[in-house]
């Protein structure tokens, strides 16, 4: 079985299944069965839109988000689809926090759902800093297919790295 990196939390049996797509050269197939064209999102400006709109839809009281942006410099080979910084600054007597989140550019050409999925990530860490059950309970409730989407994500970037071809844009 081939060494699958993005895959490794999986069972066994979800492994052994990925393999097989992979040695039937059908898991890029399967992926744009499921998911037949990228988003329309190509800007920081639209981006910044989009992950507003689900911050109002689910995070009303949550502090704002001052700027979202992709990023160029994030690369998913150190393990980073997007990013969400705080960066505390004292104002008057007071310290203010001002929250960014940077979304890795090459997710300017993937489905919508993956977008999705990474901007619920980032949103979530506003309020649980660290990956555990709330934070995964948050995710699931801003988006009920998040686990989903980042499986395929996981798939997208296994046939990604193991043909260096996207398969959108």
């Amino acid at each position: 079985m081939l060494p699958l990196k993005y895959l490794s939390a999986y069972s066994d049996q979800t492994l052994e299944q990925v393999s097989q797509l992979i040695a039937q050269n059908k898991l890029g197939e399967v992926l744009l069965k499921r998911y037949p064209s990228a988003h329309e999102i190509r800007n920081d400006k639209a981006l910044y839109q989009y992950v507003q709109e689900l911050k109002n839809e689910f995070l009303r009281n949550a502090e704002p988000i001052n700027k979202v942006e992709f990023d160029s410099k994030i690369h998913v080979i150190q393990h980073a689809l997007g990013l969400h910084t705080s960066i505390s600054r004292v104002q008057g007597g007071k310290l203010k926090a001002k929250h960014e989140i940077r979304v890795a550019s090459m997710f300017k050409n993937v489905p919508l759902e993956f977008l999705r999925m990474i901007a619920v990530h980032e949103l979530a860490h506003v309020k649980e800093k660290q990956h555990d059950k709330a934070f995964y309970k948050l995710c699931s409730y801003m988006e009920p297919n998040y686990h989903q989407y980042e499986f395929d994500l996981r798939l997208y970037l296994t046939q990604l790295d193991i043909s260096g071809q996207r398969l959108w844009g």
